[in-house]
């Protein structure tokens, strides 16, 4: 049985930092890229950032790139999005999800939620202003 489980998160003034990390369990991790969206209060769930099943290949949006980061320890089966500068629209549930499609095309197909088999429940991310 295949389990992401997101953890950390919580509540933080806008211009602070948080990390969240997703364990995931049940699947071979190597085999898959690790995604992270998010959902805020009242609007479509969007990419954040993903990471390729090695780790060299970080795919970000725009409007997280230069401010989050995401990595992966293969050994410890965990992705972590390290996020900084955060600002009140970064409000959101976070959820983490996992992709076996190759890494190709300049991960564009990572952005798009459909091409995710498994996902986190979410964890919720508050920046304040």
């Amino acid at each position: 049985q295949v389990q992401l489980v997101e953890s950390g998160g919580g509540t933080v003034q806008a211009g602070g930092s948080l990390s969240v990390s997703c364990a995931a369990s049940g699947l071979h991790f190597m085999s898959y890229a690790i995604g992270w969206f998010r959902q805020p209060p009242g609007k479509e769930r969007e990419f954040v950032a993903a990471v390729a099943w090695s780790g060299n290949s970080k795919y970000y949006a725009d409007s997280v790139k230069g401010r989050f980061n995401i990595s992966r320890d293969n050994a410890k089966n965990t992705v972590t999005l390290q996020m900084s500068s955060l600002r009140p629209e970064d409000t959101a549930i976070y959820q983490c999800a996992a992709s076996s499609t190759g890494d190709y095309d300049g991960g564009r197909h990572y952005r798009v939620a459909s091409d995710y088999s498994y996902w986190g429940q979410g964890i919720q991310v508050t920046a304040s202003s």
